[in-house]
C-alpha cells in the first residue's frame, strides 16, 4: 500500500514528507494507521549521527489503530488502540526473564533497520528503505510485530500516548521498575525534559520524601515544582553537590541523571550519600570516573537503565491508569503539532523550547 512518510534520506537533513510504499504484514506482524507519534532526542541521534542505515522512516513512539492482523496474531485484533514500543526478540534469557530492554539482539532490532525476520517493510522507487525501532512511525501506517504492540484503553485520547511507548516510559520506569526508591527516601532528577519530568513524577507516586530537580532553566524548574520536585536547583548557579548535601542532610538515596553532561554525571553520583544509587539513562560519551572514591569509597552504586527497564505491554498500561487517576499528568508535558510541522517540531525540542513534541498524523 502507499503511505506517507516523513523519510530521513541522508545524515543531518530535514525530513521530507514523501509517497512511498509499505508491503503488508507478515505472520505475527500488525498493520496499525498511525494517529499520532512523539518526537524523540534518539529520533534526532538517528538522523544528526547516522547510529542507524539511511535512508529511513524514523520515529518510534507512535500511537494508532490496528487495521490489519497478519497470521498467528492472538492478542490484538481490528480496531484495538494500541501504543507501539521497542523491538525485541522474546526469545533470549533476558526477554524470558522479564528484561527485553536489554534483549540479546536490541541493537539490531531497533537500530539496524530491519523487521524481527530481519527484513524491510518501506520501499520508494523499488529501492529499501530502513526501519526503526522495529515501527518507523513516522508515516501514516506502519508495520510492527506483536509483541512490541500495546493494547490500550479507548477512553484515553490515543494522539497523547505514543510518547508512553519509550520517553515518558524511560523516567517512570528507571524510578519504578529499577530503582524502586523506598517511601519517605531522598531522590535527585537532573535534567527537566520529559524523561526527568516522568522519573520526577514517579518519584511522587512512590512517595519520595525529597524530590530536588537540577536544570540550568528557570522556566523549567518552575514546572518541576507544579509537578511535585520539593526542591528545584539552578546548576548554573550554584554548587549542586553542596547543596543537595545541604538539603537531605548528608546526600541523596538516589539520582536520575538524564542529561547525559560528564559533569552533571559526576554531580549525580558525588551528591549521593554513602549506598546511594545513580541511575545513568543519559546518552554519555566517554569520560573518567575515579572509581575508588566517586563509587567504591562509600558503597555507592551506579547503574544504566535502557527504556526504563520495562516490560511494555505491562508497564505502559499501569502508566495509563496512573494518568486516568491523576498520578500522573504527562499530558502536561506534550505540545502538538501538524505532520508537515516535524521539522519545526525537532527545532523546538533542540531548543529546549517544547518538552515533548507529538505529530498529529490521522486527521
Amino acid at each position: 500500500m502507499k503511505i506517507t512518510a516523513a523519510v530521513t534520506e541522508a545524515q543531518g537533513k530535514d525530513f521530507v514528507l514523501q509517497e512511498v510504499e509499505l508491503a503488508s504484514p507478515k505472520a505475527n506482524e500488525v498493520l496499525i494507521k498511525i494517529v499520532a507519534t512523539g518526537v524523540c532526542h534518539t529520533d534526532a541521534v538517528a538522523r544528526d549521527l547516522a547510529i542507524a542505515p539511511l535512508p529511513a522512516v524514523l520515529g518510534h513512539e507512535g500511537s494508532g489503530i490496528v487495521e490489519e492482523v497478519g497470521e498467528g496474531v492472538t492478542s490484538l485484533e481490528k480496531g484495538d488502540h494500541v501504543v507501539i514500543s521497542f523491538a525485541h526478540c522474546g526469545t533470549c534469557p533476558n526477554c524470558l526473564t522479564g528484561h527485553p530492554t536489554v534483549c540479546d539482539t536490541f541493537n539490531p532490532l531497533n537500530f539496524g533497520g530491519v523487521q524481527d525476520d530481519y527484513t524491510t517493510r518501506l520501499s520508494k522507487d523499488g529501492a529499501e528503505l530502513a526501519t526503526f525501532f522495529g515501527q518507523s512511525s513516522f508515516g501514516t501506517y506502519a508495520i510492527a510485530h506483536e509483541r512490541n504492540v500495546v493494547k490500550v484503553d479507548k477512553d484515553v485520547d490515543l494522539a497523547l500516548l505514543g510518547p508512553l511507548g519509550c520517553g515518558i516510559q524511560t523516567g517512570a520506569g528507571t524510578v519504578l521498575n529499577r530503582l524502586r526508591p523506598q517511601f519517605g527516601s531522598t531522590i535527585v532528577i537532573y535534567g527537566c525534559g520529559a524523561v526527568g519530568l516522568s522519573a520526577l513524577m514517579a518519584a511522587k507516586i512512590v512517595g519520595c520524601k525529597q524530590i530536588i530537580a537540577v536544570d540550568v532553566h528557570d522556566s523549567r524548574l518552575e514546572f518541576a515544582k507544579e509537578l511535585g520536585a520539593t526542591h528545584v536547583l539552578n546548576g548554573r548557579n550554584v554548587d549542586v553537590v553542596a547543596e543537595v548535601k545541604k538539603i537531605t542532610n548528608g546526600g541523596s538515596n538516589y539520582a536520575v541523571e538524564t542529561t547525559g553532561v560528564p559533569p552533571v554525571v559526576k554531580q549525580s553520583l558525588n551528591a549521593l550519600r554513602p549506598l546511594g544509587t545513580c541511575a545513568i539513562v543519559g546518552v554519555t560519551p566517554e569520560m573518567t570516573i575515579d572509581v575508588h572514591n566517586d563509587i567504591m569509597a562509600e558503597g555507592k552504586t551506579m547503574m544504566g537503565v535502557i527504556e526504563g527497564d520495562s516490560v511494555p505491554r505491562v508497564f505502559i498500561p499501569e502508566l495509563v491508569n496512573y494518568y486516568k487517576d491523576g498520578k500522573f499528568p504527562f499530558d502536561r508535558l506534550v505540545k502538538f503539532y501538524e505532520f508537515e510541522q516535524i521539522n519545526e517540531a525537532f527545532k523546538d525540542s533542540k531548543n529546549g523550547t517544547t518538552i515533548k513534541p507529538i505529530l498529529k498524523i490521522a486527521k
